[in-house]
């Protein structure tokens, strides 16, 4: 498994992550524990998933250290005004003592309080209850307000992003500000882009998937990556893309295959 460095006191995310979105909270313990016995050492949920009492059973049944298993927790839409009661509410159900990254899951703009949710996460971060701190679906613009405002630079900035969907202009920021780039939906939500010829073209070519093509794609582009699915072939068949490597032409191929086809909420709009 590659790990790669957040901004953030040398702390490293396991670059490839298991999440849970959409994982029903009386199959996320199992779900999650198929995962670890998989090789994952990285999972991602979030208040507004309602499974964070079974991702924290898995994680604490799970006889791994806790320093070896990487958890990602994200605050609920709602919260932003109480943003540190709302963490010690998200440990309490994980039955934790800290999460290794806490994000602002949407910025939603029109209520305008992402700014305030930050001031309190940078507490939370200072306190040692969280190693990282960052967010998930900002933009340019909130992000270039947050990091004007904010003391401590988001280590991750984790959006929608597919071959469909590829966001170029984000990740070139990210990058240029010393931010990970996270991939949510890395296979288009198995709407239609696992069936693209071109992917097929390149599974056959590697023997490999064409989920497993896209999530080797994201690993080269330098993204953390966290599919999600609850049949245990899958969740083996997700990792198992450390053997391979797609050369120039076949990441051509599918960088050609952009569409600007955004699935989830614009976050400019989403309240």
């Amino acid at each position: 498994m590659n790990s790669l460095m957040l901004n953030t006191d040398g702390v490293q995310i396991p670059q490839l992550g298991y999440g849970v979105w959409q994982v029903p909270a009386e199959e996320a313990e199992q779900a999650v524990t198929t995962a670890f016995k998989a090789g994952y050492r990285h999972i991602d949920t979030a208040a507004a998933y309602g499974n964070e009492e079974g991702v924290g059973r898995a994680v604490r049944n799970s006889g791994l250290p806790r320093e070896k298993v990487f958890v990602t927790t994200k605050l609920a839409n709602g919260e932003h005004a109480r943003a540190e009661a709302a963490f010690d509410e998200s440990l309490a159900r994980l039955g934790l003592d800290y999460v290794d990254l806490y994000l602002i899951h949407w910025p939603m703009p029109g209520q305008d309080k992402y700014l305030q949710a930050w001031r309190a996460m940078e507490k939370i971060y200072r306190d040692g209850r969280a190693k990282a701190i960052g967010v998930s679906n900002f933009t340019v613009e909130t992000l270039t307000r947050l990091m004007d405002e904010a003391d401590i630079v988001p280590a991750i900035n984790q959006i929608e992003l597919h071959p469909y969907f590829q966001q170029r202009q984000m990740r070139e920021f990210h990058e240029a500000n010393g931010i990970l780039t996270e991939a949510w939906s890395p296979l288009g939500q198995g709407r239609g882009l696992l069936d693209d010829p071109a992917l097929r073209v390149l599974a056959d070519k590697h023997c490999k998937t064409p989920a497993q093509i896209v999530l080797r794609w994201h690993l080269q582009l330098g993204n953390v990556v966290i599919p999600k699915s609850v049949t245990p072939a899958r969740i083996a068949e997700n990792i198992d893309v450390f053997d391979f490597i797609l050369d120039a032409e076949d990441l051509a191929a599918i960088g050609a295959l952009s569409r600007g086809q955004r699935l989830g909420p614009d976050p400019d709009s989403f309240e």
